[in-house]
C-alpha cells in the first residue's frame, strides 16, 4: 500500500489552468506603443495576405476581408498617431499607404477617390 492519495480529474484541471493574475501583470509591464504597434503589424500583415501578397501568385486573395482590416488598421493608425510619435507612425502610414494603392490595384472595379478602404480616416490615397 502506499500512501499516496490519487488524484482526481479536477486536480489537474486547476493545474493545467493559466494563471490569469500573472498574465494581467504581464500585459501591464507592456508599453502601450508596443502593443499598438504589435497590433497594426498583424493587421498589416492579415491584410497583405488577402491581397495576395504574401507570395507570388498566391492564390489567396479576398479583397472584402483585406478592405475590413485595411479600414482598421486605418483607424488605429490614425487615431494613435499622435500617442505613439512620428517614429512609430510613420512605418506604419507607410505601409497603410501601400496596402490602400495594392488594394487599389487588385480591384476590378476600383473605389472612387475617398471612398476605397480606409480613406475615411486617411484622405483619399494617389500613386
Amino acid at each position: 500500500m502506499t500512501d499516496a492519495t490519487p488524484s482526481t480529474p479536477t486536480d489537474s484541471a486547476a493545474d493545467d489552468a493559466p494563471d490569469y493574475d500573472a498574465m494581467t501583470r504581464d500585459i501591464a509591464d507592456v508599453p502601450a506603443v508596443e502593443v499598438i504597434t504589435t497590433v497594426a503589424v498583424h493587421l498589416l500583415s492579415a491584410a497583405a495576405v488577402n491581397l495576395g501578397l504574401d507570395k507570388p501568385d498566391s492564390e489567396h486573395k479576398d479583397l472584402d476581408e483585406a478592405r475590413k482590416l485595411i479600414t482598421a488598421l486605418a483607424g488605429l493608425v490614425t487615431a494613435s498617431a499622435t500617442e505613439i510619435s512620428s517614429f512609430h507612425a510613420a512605418p506604419l502610414r507607410d505601409g497603410l499607404k501601400s496596402l490602400q494603392l495594392a488594394f487599389r490595384e487588385a480591384s476590378i472595379v476600383p473605389d472612387e477617390p475617398g471612398q476605397g478602404p480606409g480613406e475615411k480616416f486617411t484622405g483619399p490615397v494617389f500613386g
